[in-house]
């Protein structure tokens, strides 16, 4: 059985735009709905659905019905897989970076 593994260009290019970062930082307290966030930005209320949309394919909100309103909710798993790709790259530089001033060191102890 093979392991499905994240759509990060998905996931990335969701969180690229800055009100879809914005959305996904108003949803973690999930008490607004899709009419309730349209009301913060200068677009129409469709431009939300679709904004909402792209970041409920890429996993970083969901959509819960609670009587007749959608709530939008921030997937905190989500968030976390692509935190956990981010820590690695910062492991990886932290690494190389590390190395490099190693090698300035020892290039300096035999210019002496």
């Amino acid at each position: 059985m093979q392991i499905a593994l994240p759509d990060f260009d998905r996931m990335f290019g969701a969180l690229a735009d800055q009100t879809r970062r914005d959305i996904v930082r108003r949803a973690i307290d999930a008490e607004e709905g899709i009419a309730e966030l349209a009301g913060h930005y200068p677009m129409s209320f469709a431009a939300v659905q679709k904004h909402v949309a792209i970041l409920e394919r890429a996993g970083l909100v969901t959509k819960q019905r609670i009587g007749r309103r959608k709530v939008v909710r921030t997937n905190l798993d989500g968030l976390r897989v692509a935190r956990r790709l981010l820590d690695r790259y910062e492991e990886l530089w932290r690494g190389r970076v590390d190395r490099m001033t190693e090698l300035v060191a020892e290039g300096k102890g035999t210019d002496q």
